[in-house]
């Protein structure tokens, strides 16, 4: 039986009742231009680390226990957040470095938790959300913020929203269904925006496929015409990985701007250039 806690006109499960491995969380599906969302929220897609807290610690979208230093969630809630560990657009790789690291240094005082989510509560979204701001209204927590939320007007609003975000290196944007009820799995209400680029490049060896694509096609590895080489895994169908690409043919990929590498970020197949 769960014990509950009261806690400022919310209920909240005590964290100890259930030993979570993998938290079930609510996942995006892509937006088309045939859906409409006027009347939605937008709000900037974050390039960072998902971080789940359950009420007593902080956990990756895999299930993963972080290790923040003990001031970092001192204040916390004792409800659930989910949310998005961040330091600035174009910096994923130096987020994942402070917060993945067994041993929490002083890099996590670069990092804030922008919360997108309190799960399991009653009511649509701002509902939800407005939970958290009223718990930091009696507890602050300089780090710990709600991500703005901005209703959509029109198309144009959210085609501006959207450049404005890929100007400033950002990842692209989310829409979401305000009037939505608290929901886990990839969600209609829950959307990705994001403004992708197109490249070729040739294909230069068929890599074998694991688990339900053992015996076909896993990947390609493939290189541009400036030299550059990447491995491409995503976007094929079946009858793609049963008769894979040529090698030496042309293909055409997608992609979402640039790592801070210089790799090519997400890329995903499209098609075999015609001859």
């Amino acid at each position: 039986m769960f014990k509950k806690l009261i806690f400022l006109g919310f209920v909240c499960q005590s964290a100890w009742a259930i030993e979570i491995s993998k938290p079930d969380l609510f996942l995006l599906k892509t937006y088309d231009d045939s859906k409409a969302v006027t009347g939605w929220l937008m709000s900037e897609k974050l390039d960072g680390i998902r971080g789940f807290w359950d009420g007593q610690k902080l956990l990756t979208r895999s299930g993963n226990k972080l290790n923040p230093p003990q001031w970092f969630i001192k204040n916390y809630p004792p409800f659930a957040l989910d949310g998005e560990l961040w330091t600035r657009q174009n910096d994923f790789e130096n987020i994942s470095s402070i917060v993945r690291t067994k041993n929490p240094d002083k890099r996590w005082k670069l990092i804030t938790h922008h919360i997108f989510e309190v799960p399991n509560q009653q009511g649509g979204l701002l509902d939800r959300l407005s939970i958290l701001d009223v718990y930091l209204q009696h507890n602050p927590v300089a780090h710990l913020k709600v991500l703005e939320q901005t209703p959509i007007k029109n198309k144009p609003q959210l085609e501006n929203f959207l450049s404005a975000v890929i100007n400033q290196q950002g990842e692209g944007v989310v829409v979401r269904n305000p009037d939505s009820l608290y929901a886990t799995g990839r969600l209609d209400s829950a959307l990705k925006v994001k403004r992708y680029f197109d490249a070729e490049c040739t294909v230069i060896k068929i890599l074998p496929g694991k688990g339900k694509y053992l015996n076909k096609m896993g990947s390609v590895l493939c290189q541009t015409s400036a030299g550059k080489q990447l491995k491409i895994g995503s976007g094929f169908k079946d009858k793609d990985r049963a008769n894979p690409p040529i090698i030496g043919s042309k293909i055409t990929f997608k992609y979402y701007g640039f790592t801070g590498k210089g790799n090519y970020k997400y890329p995903v197949y499209l098609r075999i250039r015609p001859k």
